[in-house]
């Protein structure tokens, strides 16, 4: 009974706090306030190899990171390579690139899935799998998650989570991280809590990679740590063992396999059960595909699509503050000059090139520059941005600082200017009347994507 208890306790609490969870205030340094004079399109400055993969940052002093208040990172893990259990005080978004895996993330309070959830799975594909485990010993585990090329995961703030590729080819993720969110009361340093491995030593470039990615056991006394396990010292010692060279993903030893809830379900079931908090919350989804044709939000034959994964889709996102979009544009179509009213957007180009322009309050050109494959920039809150593809498309993951982004275009079916009166138009921009009927009719009923001649959709 007491056991229960405190485990209601925990998840209400916990629960709680996500629910009261918004952007907290911040006193911002001069970079944070979003004071720069260029916004250029930068890949990753470090590179952290390991023994199954590597990690590579971008520059979280750069002024456009520090403007947004988020830490970006692409993790490649090679096929049967496992990412080390780590976790960290801010929630992360995560796009699955290339490549397919499972990964596991452990909500604190809630219990082992296979004990939790046994109904989930036949007796036949439980029997299965202890037979495939050759009389080793009988595992429980919480609930993991099979990822996949498209897909969109998110990590809440203090859970730790590992991730295995189980795949035949690598297995890469670009993930951003908010160091802004309110469960991030420290400051706005990225931290990373690793429970094993730790950054390989090498020169100078490695210094901070290494006072941020190192394993926290390696501090603690063996003999308190055994007394808290009931474990041997010697275990302990193993846990603690500074196994640098291996870095922060490693390769298994074999093949590894899990018990896991039938795929299809998972991917596609977003109702929440009313048995109670801990089910409600234990058993969220954390993932879902940003590639589903049948759930884009924009389409247009002539343009492209756009498909926006907001706390609607992913509840998770409620707590988390942070959405993705992903988005594509065909050969010369272009993106309306729109703002973003309530979030930040980090842009990942993940395919293609485009050429972006972005525009301050002062009038200012801020950026002008063609954009490439793995390119990242950020679009500040309230700046003005368009883009045009070029010859061969132009594809790109934003990732949003809220739960639900809202757009405002200035071209197309639903953009402000088509809002206003003509003698507005016609007296700001001292045009004739068929003039302004033009900016606000010429795109018809195109919104957001734009076709290269204007031709209606």
């Amino acid at each position: 009974m007491a056991h229960k208890f405190l485990l209601a306790l925990s998840l209400s609490l916990l629960l709680s706090a996500a629910l009261a969870a918004q952007r907290r205030p911040l006193k911002l340094s001069e970079e944070q306030q979003c004071r720069f004079q260029k916004i250029n399109a930068v890949q990753p400055s470090q590179r952290v190899e390991s023994e199954g993969g590597f990690t590579e940052l971008w520059d979280e002093r750069e002024d456009q990171f520090q403007c947004a208040g988020v830490v970006a990172m692409r993790n490649t893990i090679r096929a049967n390579g496992l990412s080390l259990p780590n976790y960290h005080p801010t929630p992360r978004l995560v796009f699955i690139e290339r490549g397919q895996g499972i990964i596991g993330i452990t909500f604190p309070g809630c219990a082992e899935t296979y004990h939790a959830y046994k109904t989930q799975y036949t007796r036949e594909s439980v029997e299965a799998w202890e037979a495939k485990q050759k009389g080793s010993v009988r595992d429980l585990h919480q609930k993991v998650h099979r990822i996949r090329q498209g897909d969109i995961v998110a990590i809440p703030p203090g859970a730790a989570h590992w991730c295995y590729n189980d795949g035949n080819e690598e297995l890469v993720a670009v993930s951003i991280n908010d160091l802004n969110h309110v469960s991030n009361q420290l400051d706005q340093k990225f931290r990373a809590f690793y429970l094993a491995g730790g950054v390989p030593k090498g020169g100078r470039s490695q210094e901070q990679a290494q006072r941020t990615f190192q394993n926290i056991f390696r501090a603690f006394d063996s003999n308190l740590m055994a007394e808290a396990f009931n474990v041997s010292p010697e275990t302990v010692q193993r846990m603690q063992k500074e196994e640098e060279q291996r870095g922060l993903i490693v390769i298994a030893k074999e093949r590894m396999s899990f018990i896991r809830a039938d795929e299809e379900r998972e991917s596609g079931s977003r109702q929440q059960s009313d048995n109670g908090i801990e089910e409600t919350y234990c058993s969220m989804s954390i993932r879902t595909s940003l590639e589903n044709r049948r759930d884009a939000d924009i389409y247009s034959r002539q343009a492209g699509k756009s498909n926006v994964v907001d706390s609607n889709k992913l509840p998770i996102l409620k707590y988390l503050d942070l959405s993705a979009e992903k988005g594509n544009l065909y050969p010369n179509a272009m993106m309306s000059p729109n703002w973003a009213v309530n979030s930040h957007s980090i842009v990942y180009v993940t395919r293609g090139e485009a050429q972006v322009q972005v525009v301050s309050h002062t009038g200012e050109s801020l950026m002008n520059d063609r954009v490439n494959q793995g390119d990242m920039f950020v679009i500040p809150q309230y700046y003005t941005s368009t883009a045009r593809a070029g010859n061969n498309g132009f594809e790109w993951v934003a990732f949003m600082t809220t739960g639900l982004p809202l757009h405002n275009p200035l071209a197309g079916y639903t953009s402000v200017i088509k809002g206003m009166p003509l003698q507005v138009l016609t007296n700001a921009y001292q045009i004739s009347p068929k003039q302004a009927q033009g900016l606000k009719m010429n795109r018809g009923g195109q919104s957001f994507l734009l076709s290269p001649s204007g031709r209606q959709s």
